[in-house]
């Protein structure tokens, strides 16, 4: 059983992957899930699979990329439960992407997709919490590719480093107003999304048990989490060995 019970909870990107999933384990803690996604009839397979667990679920199809969209979701969140308790904000997309061969559109995109999508809810999650008695929780689904530039992965590492400077510049700005922030790192997840895309996948885990990380740091609250513990001491290497060494490796592990 979950320690998350009685809450509001908001699930960016939760028609499949870990959004999914995280939704489905907290289903069993007798919450108010609001489930979004722009591929509606997932969405309402996960909702139906939530309220069968026990929880209360409103599910809206709509695109993160659309500001005005993100914000009607949160409003429209607030207007069935009251508040937005917890926000986990779990859209964005990692594909395979060497420099010499993307265009300005290809980073453009994984920018949006990655950073925009953050800030669409993030802005009126900020004014909704910091309005709210006690305040909320805004978790973040980052990467640990975001702790360091990862070769094929050049736009995606910094548009998730982006996030997380963002979010850290607002967890200091909004504690005194009972904001919360928690950036979640994970390593490698066997998603469909990426079962093809031909990149190397060291130490990866299947999407269950990253779920119940998330949800474990979603309980805990810590500024920053990191898994799969093999993985994020791969990375807490790397970015301490002389940036000769580094790059070394990671060619090496790129070219696999």
């Amino acid at each position: 059983m979950p320690r998350i019970t009685d809450r509001t909870i908001l699930i960016v990107g939760a028609s499949s992957g870990i959004g999914a999933e995280v939704a489905r384990q907290l289903a069993h803690g007798g919450n108010r899930l609001v489930l979004t996604a722009r591929r509606a009839p997932e969405l309402a397979a996960v909702a139906k699979d939530v309220r069968a667990a026990g929880s209360a679920c409103l599910d809206i199809a709509a695109d993160a990329l659309d500001p005005r969209a993100s914000a009607d979701v949160v409003t429209a969140a607030v207007e069935e439960y009251g508040s937005v308790d917890v926000a986990l904000l779990n859209a964005g997309q990692g594909p395979d992407m060497s420099m010499d061969q993307v265009s300005v559109a290809d980073v453009s995109r994984i920018t949006a997709l990655n950073y925009d999508v953050v800030v669409n809810y993030l802005i009126p999650l900020i004014a909704q919490m910091g309005s709210q008695r006690n305040g909320g929780l805004i978790a973040h689904t980052n990467s640990l590719a975001g702790l360091m530039g990862i070769p094929r992965q050049g736009p995606y590492s910094a548009a998730k480093a982006a996030a997380r400077t963002l979010i850290d510049a607002a967890r200091i700005e909004l504690a005194p107003r009972g904001v919360r922030f928690t950036s979640i790192h994970p390593g490698f997840v066997a998603t469909e999304r990426i079962s093809g895309d031909g990149l190397p996948k060291p130490f990866q885990i299947s999407q269950e048990r990253a779920a119940r990380h998330v949800v474990r740091a979603l309980e805990r609250e810590p500024a920053q989490s990191y898994f799969p513990w093999p993985t994020a001491a791969l990375v807490r290497t790397l970015r301490a060995l002389p940036t000769s060494v580094s790059s070394l490796v990671l060619r090496k592990l790129a070219s696999r």
